[in-house]
């Protein structure tokens, strides 16, 4: 049994939007993405994907990635990127998934999931890129620190002794500090920050190792060349 973790699988196979245009490690990404799952991934394995998952537009075109995602062995943990358009509700989602027979995938939404002692938490966070232009924006921000603390506070109501936080949006950049995420990850004694999103000239700015106390690991498929990365065995 291990904890693994991946990013931005960014599947296509309901809809014409592959990433193979991109060239270099986006080449093959789809037939290499399950090649390398299989290669590592035992069926009693657990693997949390941070974000951009599918393509689709909504749940039925998404439906396909879906598929390929359950085929694959091992309990998957997935949570909400900026491209994961079919995201809705949870109680839509799990409607879904019982109707077309998924059952092992799960939602990382205002929850918290158990591996061993360590509280599996996180959402999908903002970027640098997204400011406060106007209030909306705010909004949408202060909901997603809400859903982040509504998550570690599920984790040690269940007894977590470490806490792994999961983001799509890095919380740090070499320009940008997310200030009001960092902190909250502090308050609640975060080990390890993992996250997603960055691809291509933006990887040269990521933040990786341990900063302020916190280890930061980025995980987007190109970054890794999508092979799971073994977080706990």
């Amino acid at each position: 049994m291990a904890l693994y973790t991946i990013a931005d699988l960014h599947l296509s196979a309901g809809v014409q939007k592959p990433m193979d245009i991109f060239g270099g490690k986006w080449q093959g990404y789809m037939e290499k993405i399950q090649k390398n799952w299989r290669a590592v991934i035992q069926p009693e394995d657990t693997v949390v994907i941070g974000g951009d998952i599918s393509w689709g537009i909504n749940l039925q075109q998404s439906l396909p990635d879906f598929r390929i995602l359950s085929d694959l062995p091992g309990k998957k943990i997935i949570g909400k990127g900026n491209h994961d358009l079919w995201w809705c509700t949870v109680k839509k989602m799990k409607r879904f998934f019982e109707e077309n027979q998924i059952k092992n995938i799960d939602f990382l939404f205002n929850n918290c999931f158990i591996y061993d002692n360590i509280g599996i938490c996180g959402t999908r966070g903002w970027f640098y890129e997204e400011d406060f232009k106007e209030s909306h924006d705010e909004k949408i921000f202060r909901r997603e620190l809400l859903r982040l603390e509504h998550s570690f506070q599920a984790a040690q109501a269940q007894g977590a002794e470490e806490i792994y936080c999961f983001l799509h949006y890095p919380p740090i950049f070499t320009s940008f500090r997310c200030g009001e995420i960092i902190d909250l990850m502090h308050r609640y004694q975060v080990e390890q920050c993992i996250y997603g999103h960055l691809h291509s000239d933006s990887l040269r700015y990521a933040v990786t190792g341990i900063h302020e106390g916190i280890n930061f690991r980025l995980v987007s498929g190109d970054y890794i060349d999508f092979m799971p990365v073994l977080l706990k065995k």
